[in-house]
C-alpha cells in the first residue's frame, strides 16, 4: 500500500477547491507522478499524463482512453476542455511549450477561465518557476520536496528486501544513513545505495561519506555554489574574543538535549567590517567548529543574461544549499548582490528579495554567514533584527589581537616562535589588519631565502612593516572608508567582535564626527 503523504493530502485539497491550474516544480517526474496519481485515488479522479511524445496516457486504474489523439499542445487543451468527467490532467514538460509560444499561453489561459466552475484540474510539471506573466493570476505554484526523513528509509528499505544483498546496519545506522542522504532527489539516493552496494557488495555506516560525496558532486555542477574542505580551527583566529565565546556557545543549540529544551537552531551572522580582517576566516571557522559543510555561494555567478534567468538561478542555489543541510552558507560580499542601479530592469531587486524571503522563512539549518566591507549598499531590511543572530563589528586589530596574529602565522611557518621578537612587530604593525600581517610575513620569508636561503628573523620582517614597499595598510589607503564603517558600531547596529563594551567605549574617546579621523584608535 502506498503510504499517504502531506503532499497528497495538499493535492486533494485543492481538487477540493477548484484550483483549475496548478503548476509544480520539480525534477523528480516519476515520484511526482505517482504522488499524484495515489491522491486521485483517494478521491476517486480519474487521472490522464499528457506529453508531446506520447500524448494522453492514463495514470490509475479507473482511468479511461481518450480517442481522440492529442500530440500538440492546442488539440490537447480543446480536448481537455471537451471532457465532461471530474478528471485531472498532469501535463508534462508543458513550460517548453508555452515559453516558445504565445499561442499556447493564450490557449492554457481560455482554458483556466472557463473551467473555474468545472471540476477538472490541469497540472503542469516544470523543472523551474518560470510562469508567463500573462498566467501568473491563474496558476498556483507548488514545489514538490524531495524524500522527506520516512520517504528515505522506505527507499533504503527497498535495498535490504533485494537478494543477496548484506545489509550490514543496526536500526541506527539505517536511520543515520537516511538522515545523511536527505535533500537527495529519490533518484539520487537509488543511486548512491546502488553505487555503495556495486563497490563493496553491502549497505552500512561507512556510506554516509559516499552520500557526502554525492552532495558535493550535485553542489558542483551549480556553478553558483562552491563546497569547501575546512581545515580551519578557531586557534587560527587572532583576538576577536567576543565573537569566537558567541559561536562556542552556539555550538550547544545543534544537539538534541537543547531541541528537547525548546532552543531553535541559529539562523546566521552578519560580519561587517575593514577588508583583510578575518570575516571569511571566520566562515571557515563556524564550519570547523560545528562539524558541519561549507558552502559559498557567488552572488556574482547568480546573475544571467536570460529573463527570469537570475531569479531562478538563486532560487535553485538555495534549494541545493539545502540540499547538504545542516550546512553553513557563505555568502561572501554579500553587498555585491544587492546593487540596483536601474539599468538590470529590477533583476537585482528581485534576487535581494528571493534571498531575503528565503532567509525569513526557511526551515532547513542552513547557519548563514554573509560578510561585507561596504555597508552603505546593504539596505537597513537586510540587517534588521531577527535576520540573523547577531551582526558584528570587525576593526582594525589592537596592540593585543595583533600579537595573538602574529603568533598564529609564524607558528604555521617556524615550529620555534620565541626566536622572534614579538614586541616590535606588534609596534611597527599599527594599522595592519591580519591580512596584511601575514603578507608581511611572507615577504619577508621571500627576502631572507632571496639572500642565501638563510632563516627568516624578526629583522626581516620589521624592514617589510617600516618600508612598506610591499604592504599598504588599509589603514592608511582607505581612511575614510573604515570611520564610515566604524559609526555602524557606533551607532549601535552591530556588536564589536572583540570586546563586549566596544561601542561604549569609543564614544568616551572621540566623537562621530571625528571618528574617521582615528583609524588608528587602540582600546
Amino acid at each position: 500500500m502506498f503510504r499517504k503523504t502531506s503532499f497528497q493530502d495538499e493535492l486533494s485539497l485543492y481538487f477540493k477547491a477548484r484550483f483549475t491550474l496548478i503548476c509544480i516544480i520539480t525534477a523528480e517526474e516519476e515520484r511526482l507522478l505517482k504522488e499524484i496519481a495515489e491522491a486521485c485515488r483517494q478521491t476517486e479522479k480519474p487521472v490522464y499524463s499528457w506529453d508531446i511524445a506520447d500524448g494522453f496516457v492514463a495514470l490509475t486504474e479507473n482511468t479511461g482512453r481518450v480517442e481522440r489523439p492529442a500530440k500538440d499542445p492546442i488539440t490537447a487543451l480543446e480536448t481537455i476542455l471537451r471532457m465532461n468527467q471530474e478528471v485531472v490532467f498532469v501535463l508534462k514538460d508543458f513550460h517548453l511549450l508555452w515559453e516558445k509560444n504565445p499561442q499556447v499561453v493564450r490557449k492554457v489561459k481560455n482554458v483556466a477561465q472557463a473551467l473555474k466552475q468545472s471540476r477538472k484540474n490541469i497540472i503542469v510539471t516544470s523543472c523551474r518557476a518560470l510562469i508567463p506573466e500573462e498566467l501568473k493570476d491563474q496558476v498556483h505554484v507548488l514545489e514538490f520536496e524531495p524524500p522527506d526523513f520516512n520517504g528515505m528509509k522506505e527507499i533504503l528499505e527497498t535495498f535490504t528486501r533485494i537478494p543477496n544483498i548484506r545489509i550490514n546496519l543496526t536500526d541506527l545506522g539505517k536511520e543515520k544513513l537516511a538522515k545523511s542522504a536527505l535533500g537527495l532527489t529519490a533518484n539520487q539516493a537509488q543511486r548512491v545505495f546502488s553505487k555503495a552496494i556495486v563497490q563493496k557488495g553491502s549497505l552500512d555506516e561507512e556510506d554516509i561519506d559516499l552520500v557526502m560525496r554525492e552532495k558535493k558532486n550535485i553542489i558542483r555542477e551549480s556553478g553558483a555554489l562552491e563546497f569547501f574542505a575546512v581545515t580551519e580551527t578557531i586557534n587560527e583566529i587572532g583576538g576577536l574574543d567576543v565573537l569566537k565565546q558567541w559561536l562556542r556557545e552556539r555550538e550547544i543549540c545543534f544537539t538534541q538535549k537543547a531541541a528537547d529544551y525548546g532552543l531553535a537552531l541559529p539562523k546566521g551572522l552578519l560580519l561587517v567590517g575593514i577588508p583583510g580582517t578575518g570575516k571569511s576566516l571566520t566562515a571557515k571557522v563556524v564550519s570547523g567548529l560545528w562539524r558541519q559543510p561549507l558552502v559559498r555561494l557567488d552572488m556574482g555567478a547568480v546573475f544571467g543574461s536570460l529573463v527570469g534567468q537570475s531569479e531562478e538561478n538563486i532560487r535553485r542555489a538555495l534549494r541545493l544549499a539545502e540540499t547538504v543541510s545542516p550546512c553553513v552558507l557563505w555568502i561572501d560580499e554579500v553587498e555585491k548582490g544587492m546593487a540596483d542601479s536601474g539599468g538590470d530592469s529590477g533583476t537585482s531587486s528581485r534576487v535581494f528579495s528571493t534571498l531575503l524571503s528565503w532567509m525569513q522563512d526557511k526551515r532547513k539549518p542552513v547557519f548563514v554567514v554573509c560578510t561585507a566591507n561596504d555597508i552603505s549598499r546593504i539596505p537597513p531590511e537586510f540587517s534588521r533584527a531577527g535576520r540573523f543572530d547577531a551582526t558584528f563589528f570587525l576593526d582594525l586589530p589592537t596592540a593585543r589581537e595583533r600579537r595573538e596574529i602574529f603568533q598564529v602565522h609564524l607558528l604555521k611557518r617556524r615550529p620555534v616562535i620565541e626566536v622572534f621578537d614579538l614586541d616590535p612587530l606588534v609596534a611597527a604593525s599599527e594599522g595592519f589588519v591580519g591580512s596584511e600581517i601575514e603578507q608581511s610575513i611572507v615577504a619577508a620569508m621571500v627576502r631572507a631565502f632571496n639572500d642565501g636561503g638563510r632563516e627568516v628573523t624578526t629583522d626581516d620582517i620589521l624592514h617589510v612593516l617600516n618600508s612598506r614597499e610591499e604592504v599598504v595598510p588599509l589603514s592608511s589607503s582607505q581612511r575614510d572608508k573604515i570611520g564610515h564603517l566604524r559609526r555602524w558600531l557606533l551607532e549601535g547596529r552591530a556588536r564589536s567582535a572583540s570586546f563586549p563594551e566596544a561601542s561604549f567605549a569609543l564614544k568616551q574617546k572621540v566623537n562621530v564626527p571625528d571618528f574617521a579621523a582615528a583609524p588608528h584608535l587602540e582600546l
